[in-house]
């Protein structure tokens, strides 16, 4: 029985500390695009990893992220460029 609840609790551990990473995440690429306006994928991504230290994001989880920030409209995709991330103010 103390098994299963302690496989319980690292599950919602887990849970707690992917969504924690990913509003760690989604703040760091809204800092970085409000003070640059206008950045490729590759750049985004690429300061994303230098900016945060208390983990290593993976490219899969930071395109997730920018994925759900254009879904809640705090970017876009450039329309003439589509390597390009806009920022929404």
């Amino acid at each position: 029985i103390a098994m299963a609840s302690l496989d319980d609790l690292d599950v919602a551990v887990s849970k707690t500390m992917g969504e924690e990473r990913g509003h760690h995440i989604d703040a760091c690429i809204v800092r970085i695009m409000k003070s640059r306006k206008t950045m490729t994928h590759n750049q985004l991504s690429s300061e994303v990893m230098t900016h945060i230290a208390t983990f290593s994001p993976d490219n899969r989880l930071i395109k997730q992220r920018i994925e759900s920030l254009i879904e809640r409209e705090y970017l876009e995709r450039d329309r003439e460029d589509s390597r390009f991330y806009k920022y929404m103010p």
